[in-house]
């Protein structure tokens, strides 16, 4: 094994402001929004003259968007540890996800019912029965939001498959042409998954008999989470040459990166922080390296990691982010291997765009990418983060295959 000392330390502390903008803006920004589109469905429901001189209507209404704005205040409070602090663990992200959860089916039933009002106004003036029949139908309306919601909580979150992906690549040698690499990633042991869930990845890769397994980051979600049963489980994992990993942006937060590879060690597995692991396979090598979680304000990714690059060796790259994708090409790596994304985790298809909020981060969202003869793939991962819900983007274990070309 190879590494070069001292990179971790040299990656940017970020300064107390960056770190709020990085980790607390976006929620600002959202529950701001919120509250706005809130406070717009309040006004624009209001403001016909029969509602605004209703004055028991109006306590209703408004009731009711403090209460929903008490939900979604009390989440991003919840997002502070200090407040974390006095509350049992599992509350913490339930607390979160549920309010999470409301802001979403919130949004989409005020979505549902500015659009189904719009259609319907100007048609119920003159037809009782009609006026029924479509006041009817706005409720079904209403309603979708919440059935598609309760469809990725409860059954897509739990629908876990092995996805199978070859890899061409060109010129690879011989002896690492059909080679398998499982790939587990973004596993969020927390309240949101349990142990059982994660028996059942674990089995699965195994059962996919790979001549490498890999762990690419997000083993828990917060300091507090079951980090030790997550690596007990993890080291049931079986393959040829063993079990590699990196770390992620959660091992980051809840302070963990050493601790991981410390227990993992221990465990039988081995998660690079900044170094390589050189693997023979017949006559060829496979070089994987490893880094740490490369933040998204870093105003460069990989520094130094050109020195893992092993010369006549096919050169793997595990990073957790997947922006680190075009550096790594250029630094050496033909195949980058990443996570982090959830592959939107919630993904609706709407005029042909696939809308998720990891698009908002990076254009490498879920699968395979290229650039020149150099690949990514991104695997969606197996947990959930914010809420637990899945939707569009069910979770996976990875079984990539190396082909030549």
């Amino acid at each position: 094994m190879r590494s070069f000392s001292g990179a971790a330390d040299k990656m940017e502390k970020e300064h107390p402001l960056a770190m709020f903008s990085s980790r607390y803006l976006p929620d600002v920004l959202v529950v701001s929004a919120i509250c706005l589109i809130q406070m717009a469905a309040v006004i624009a429901f209001l403001w016909p003259p029969e509602r605004r001189r209703n004055y028991t209507l109006w306590l209703k209404v408004l009731a009711a968007w403090v209460a929903s704005m008490a939900v979604v205040s009390l989440g991003f409070m919840f997002r502070f540890r200090r407040v974390q602090h006095f509350f049992p663990h599992a509350w913490s992200n339930w607390i979160q996800g549920l309010a999470i959860l409301w802001s979403m089916v919130s949004v989409l039933m005020i979505a549902a019912w500015a659009v189904s009002t719009l259609l319907i106004t100007r048609r119920i003036e003159h037809s009782p029965s009609r006026r029924a029949f479509l006041q009817a139908a706005n409720a079904a309306v209403l309603a979708v939001p919440i059935a598609v919601t309760g469809y990725g909580t409860f059954i897509q979150r739990y629908n876990l498959r092995v996805r199978e992906q070859k890899i061409e690549i060109p010129g690879l040698a011989p002896d690492l042409n059909g080679l398998t690499i499982a790939q587990l990633t973004d596993i969020h042991l927390s309240p949101f998954l349990s142990g059982r869930e994660l028996k059942r990845a674990v089995d699965m890769a195994n059962e996919t008999r790979p001549h490498v397994t890999l762990v690419t980051g997000d083993l828990i979600s917060s300091y507090g989470d079951p980090l030790d049963e997550c690596l007990d489980l993890l080291s049931e994992l079986r393959s040829d040459a063993g079990t590699f990993g990196c770390m992620g942006n959660h091992e980051l937060i809840a302070a963990s990166e050493n601790y991981t590879k410390e227990r993992g060690a221990r465990l039988g597995m081995r998660f690079l922080r900044h170094e390589a692991a050189l693997l023979k396979f017949g006559s060829a090598t496979l070089n994987l390296a490893g880094v740490d979680y490369q933040r998204m304000s870093a105003r460069r990714y990989l520094p130094g990691a050109e020195r893992l690059v092993a010369p006549g060796a096919f050169n793997v790259l595990l990073s957790h982010n997947p922006n680190v994708f075009p550096v790594a090409v250029r630094k050496g790596f033909p195949l980058t291997i990443a996570g982090h994304t959830h592959g939107g985790q919630v993904r609706v298809e709407l005029l042909g765009e696939d809308l998720n909020v990891a698009r908002f981060f990076t254009p490498y969202v879920d699968g395979m990418y290229r650039i020149g003869d150099a690949a990514i793939f991104v695997s969606r991962g197996i947990g959930t983060i914010g809420l637990p819900t899945r939707l569009g983007a069910p979770p996976e274990v990875a079984l990539l295959k190396l082909c030549r070309t």
